[in-house]
Parts: structure tokens; C-alpha cells; sequence
């Protein structure tokens, strides 16, 4: 059972989110469908706290000298992404979240729908199919290659 907490909390941490742990699942030896299902739970609690509340904390965050420039940086981060985004819209944040590359995911992907003022519904079914989309590719890629590794042994 304790892999699972490992591979849920691992699947909440900004950039690394499911596409790290479902990695670190494959290499623990959980099952492909427990690794999926508790890395796509973990990856989507934060996005509707990003979704709803970003905003307001990045504009408390400007208040304070100190944190000023982490909030700047966010803003900045979030917005060099977000013209993959605005071309497509709901889809174009769908692809955005579940193509794995890096600095994509649904940590910076609810971020630029929230700076969009993309609606919070939308943005977070989007964000949800992205996530599927993700989990999908990488427990393919990550089984599929411990597979492989297995064979060689």
C-alpha cells in the first residue's frame, strides 16, 4: 500500500505529475491499472484549487516584496505556454496537458486557463481528458519499457 501513497503524491508535484509517477510505479513493480488510476487521481486534485484560486494568490503574492518575483515568474511561465493554447482553445489545452513533453501538464495547463480566463468547466474537463490522454501514453511507454528491459534479463 505504500507505493500507492508514494505514486499519489509523486503524481501531485508540479512538472513531475503522473508522467513521473507512473515511471516510478513501472520501476516499483505496481500493477499498470493501480499505478493508472491512483496517478490520475493525484494529478487532478490540484487542478480545480489552480483553476479557481490562482488568481487570487498570485495577486496576494504581488503584495509581498519577497514573493513578488515567484509570482511574476508564474505569470511569465504560465504565459510563454499559453499560445499553443489560445489557438485551439479547449482542445489546444486538452492536447497541451496530454502530450508529455516537458513543462507541460496539468499543473501548467490549468495555470494558462486560468490566466486565459478559459471557463473553469471547460478548462477542467479539458484538463481531465489531457490527464487521461497522458496516463494513457505513459503507462504504455513506461510498462511497455520495463517490459522490455525485463526481457533481457
Amino acid at each position: 500500500m505504500s507505493d500507492l501513497i508514494y505514486i499519489f503524491f509523486i503524481s501531485m508535484v508540479p512538472l513531475i505529475e503522473l508522467r513521473g509517477s507512473i515511471v516510478v510505479g513501472a520501476a516499483m513493480g505496481v500493477t499498470w491499472y493501480q499505478c493508472m488510476i491512483v496517478s490520475i487521481i493525484g494529478n487532478m486534485i490540484p487542478v480545480p484549487f489552480i483553476l479557481f484560486f490562482i488568481r487570487k494568490i498570485l495577486d496576494l503574492m504581488k503584495k509581498v516584496k519577497i514573493l513578488a518575483p515567484i509570482a511574476e515568474w508564474i505569470e511569465r511561465h504560465g504565459s510563454k505556454r499559453s499560445d499553443r493554447v489560445t489557438k485551439y482553445a479547449t482542445f489546444g489545452l486538452l492536447l497541451f496537458v496530454g502530450i508529455p513533453l516537458p513543462g507541460t501538464g496539468a499543473w501548467t495547463g490549468s495555470l494558462i486557463a486560468a490566466l486565459l480566463g478559459i471557463d473553469r468547466k471547460k478548462a477542467m474537463l479539458s484538463v481531465f481528458a489531457g490527464i487521461l490522454l497522458a496516463s494513457v501514453i505513459m503507462t504504455l511507454a513506461a510498462y511497455g519499457f520495463v517490459g522490455f528491459l525485463g526481457f533481457l534479463t
